[in-house]
């Protein structure tokens, strides 16, 4: 598995580090839900997602039918499924009673110096937990010369996702580095591990829309559709990521076919959650959990991502949360110009998924 660990460490576009990484360790928890909820949700959990291709036909036909909505995009991924709100709400509880014991420590850091605290978040620990525990790690600390200490978080991760995270230490790095943010000048590869059909690619970068639907949730919407008005009031963004396909089943694929999709209409492709599929995923716009919904749109949703229909148990085990590392970051030093990457090491997850 030699060249698949290769594979794995040289993402696409990489430029070299000048600065020196620090060993850092991922922290797995375990979770508690009730054994009741476990037992039923699978079920209901099933039920949903073979239903979503009908509710969301319900949904279009309800659009199409009711005048005051005649200008309104319709989404082209699935709603919900019902039972995810049971589960999302199991885990965001016990997420919160974990975050709040939560306590960074020297081995979660990647790289440090007197504007930035660059660190691995493990999975199950909000962003603002770690940010209002930052200050325990210093090593570098501020002096009269740099401005007074004002902790920022220059990028967040959703709850369960795991990996690399900016904090500034001052409010002009912070305005810096958060401007290059906006502006996509930062350079972001995930590793995700998906549960569904195996691709017959072996890169694709997708293009779609994004917005919240009626309902508040976020969809994928079509390309056409971007600028377009959404029932809350804003509006289709446009929306692209690159994925690579790094292992299937364990094994690198044997295929090389390089696709270019733009979104039009609703993935013809079922998830039939089949195959172990590990991809590395490069965003190029950062939409609010746009790799989340592209693997959803491709078939193969991310393992325990129940928003998304990914599933919520796998091998005869419950899945805690889902499977998607922020694996590095590359970008300009706010402060000093030096062009940087840094990279948050593997969860056990991607090394067994790869059976490194």
């Amino acid at each position: 598995m030699k060249n698949l660990f290769n594979l794995l460490k040289t993402p696409t576009n990489s430029f070299t580090n000048p600065l020196p990484q620090k060993p850092s360790t991922f922290i797995f928890f375990s979770q508690s839900i009730s054994p009741i909820s476990i037992s039923s949700s699978k079920t209901q959990l099933n039920q949903q997602n073979s239903n979503s291709i009908s509710m969301n036909k319900q949904e279009e036909i309800q659009l199409k039918n009711d005048p005051s909505k005649l200008n309104y995009p319709i989404p082209l991924s699935p709603q919900l499924p019902a039972i995810s709100k049971e589960i999302e709400l199991n885990r965001a509880m016990s997420a919160s009673s974990r975050s709040s014991l939560f306590v960074i420590s020297r081995v979660h850091v990647i790289f440090e110096d007197q504007w930035l605290l660059v660190v691995n978040k493990p999975s199950g620990i909000y962003c603002e937990n770690v940010l209002s525990s930052a200050s325990s790690v210093l090593f570098h600390d501020s002096d009269d010369s740099t401005g007074p200490r004002e902790f920022h978080l220059a990028n967040r991760l959703d709850r369960d996702t795991s990996g690399v995270m900016i904090i500034t230490k001052m409010h002009k790095a912070a305005s810096k580095l958060v401007k290059a943010f906006t502006e996509h000048k930062v350079q972001k590869t995930y590793i995700a591990l998906c549960v569904g059909s195996a691709p017959k690619w072996s890169k694709i970068r997708l293009k779609s829309g994004h917005g919240r639907s009626k309902y508040g949730a976020w969809r994928v919407y079509a390309t056409s559709d971007v600028g377009r008005t959404l029932p809350g009031g804003s509006s289709v963004r446009d929306m692209e990521t690159v994925f690579e396909v790094i292992s299937i089943n364990g094994k690198i694929p044997s295929n090389v076919e390089e696709k270019d999709v733009i979104v039009e209409e609703r993935s013809s492709i079922e998830a039939k959650h089949e195959d172990e599929i590990v991809v590395r995923a490069l965003p190029k716009s950062g939409r609010t959990h746009q790799i989340r919904l592209h693997c959803q749109y491709l078939g193969m949703p991310i393992k325990g991502d129940v928003k998304y229909e990914g599933v919520y148990e796998w091998n005869d085990e419950i899945c805690d949360g889902h499977s998607l590392h922020a694996e590095s970051l590359s970008f300009e030093h706010p402060m000093t110009g030096v062009l940087m990457q840094v990279h948050a090491p593997l969860p056990l997850w991607a090394s067994q998924a790869m059976q490194l």
